[in-house]
């Protein structure tokens, strides 16, 4: 890479992205290197457009000088077919999350299953995987589950409220590591499946301040457990608080969301991200947003309180 100042225009095509937290954890860790990077956030909820533009969004971002763009949900298999190469591990998952623009070519990556597989190396490096259950087979399930048999995991029992589509994800996987044993089942099997396991992965949304509690019962974990969770907002979910009262390993969901950036940013700029730096980065960002929420909410609640006030006054 050339020594002289390089700059970097890079963005993210997705739907609800606005509040996403990887601008600012791409521009900090630019900023920390002496590197000039912008990233935006592209929102196809707030343009107007469909999942369906997003090869016209590929054309238009190479016209103005993009250097990459990162894709989420409901665009990382729909950009596929728009790609001039993808890597093998993104064309074994059909998906594709991060985007180089070279020469007006598009290469596509996957850094959903390295960032997990990388964050569990660094936070669970001792974790035992003879056998691991996954709880959610959706997309972002299909990139975990994928690392976690990367990882060694002989046995995967993918758990998700629709059987038949852990069913097919498992099918998937099996043709994709024919040594390993994967299956596809229901909920309601958990109580069976959890104390066979070493360890187990949250990949559905409970936990998040949308869909609190957990998607199992937690009294099914013993210390003997490693728990991963990769919902972030909140940190510190009911599942990952629980796990860490009982004596379990735990893998918080931040681990991957700074696993995958930090990865994409040695693709997009060729420089290694100091993985431990924006980690600090990543938390301190998730404490300034629940302190301003907090504030946001003491403040209704002293306007209520003084609406009430009113009321009972007049």
């Amino acid at each position: 890479m050339s020594s002289r100042a390089e700059s970097f225009l890079l963005g993210l095509i997705g739907e609800g992205v606005l509040p996403s937290l990887t601008p600012a954890l791409h521009e900090g860790e630019a900023d920390r290197q002496g590197l000039r990077l912008l990233y935006r956030p592209i929102d196809l909820l707030e343009v107007g457009l469909s999942p369906a533009a997003v090869g016209d969004l590929l054309e238009a971002a190479a016209r103005l000088g993009f250097n990459g763009l990162n894709v989420t949900h409901p665009c990382k298999q729909l950009v596929v077919p728009f790609l001039d190469a993808v890597s093998e591990d993104a064309r074994r998952l059909g998906a594709v999350n991060t985007v180089l623009i070279q020469d007006g070519r598009f290469m596509g990556h996957n850094t959903d299953f390295s960032g997990f597989g990388s964050a569990f190396a660094a936070g669970l490096p001792h974790a035992a995987v003879h056998r691991v259950v996954q709880l959610g087979a959706g997309g972002a399930g299909s990139a975990v589950a994928y690392a976690v048999l990367g990882a060694g995991a002989q046995t995967l029992d993918l758990v998700d409220v629709d059987a038949g589509r852990a069913a097919d994800r498992a099918a998937e996987l099996r043709r994709l590591f024919p040594d390993r044993t994967v299956t596809g089942r229901g909920t309601a099997e958990l109580a069976r499946l959890v104390p066979q396991a070493d360890g187990l992965v949250n990949c559905t949304p409970m936990g998040m301040k949308e869909h609190p509690g957990a998607s199992f019962d937690l009294e099914l974990l013993t210390p003997r457990h490693w728990v991963a969770d990769i919902v972030y907002r909140p940190i510190e979910t009911a599942l990952v608080q629980f796990a860490r009262s009982r004596g379990c390993q735990v893998l918080d969901g931040g681990r991957m969301a700074v696993g995958q950036a930090a990865d994409a940013f040695r693709l997009f700029t060729g420089r290694e991200a100091n993985a431990v730096r924006m980690r600090a980065h990543f938390l301190d960002l998730i404490a300034k947003e629940g302190s301003a929420l907090e504030g946001i909410s003491h403040q209704g609640s002293a306007q209520e309180s003084d609406s009430r006030l009113s009321r009972a006054a007049g």
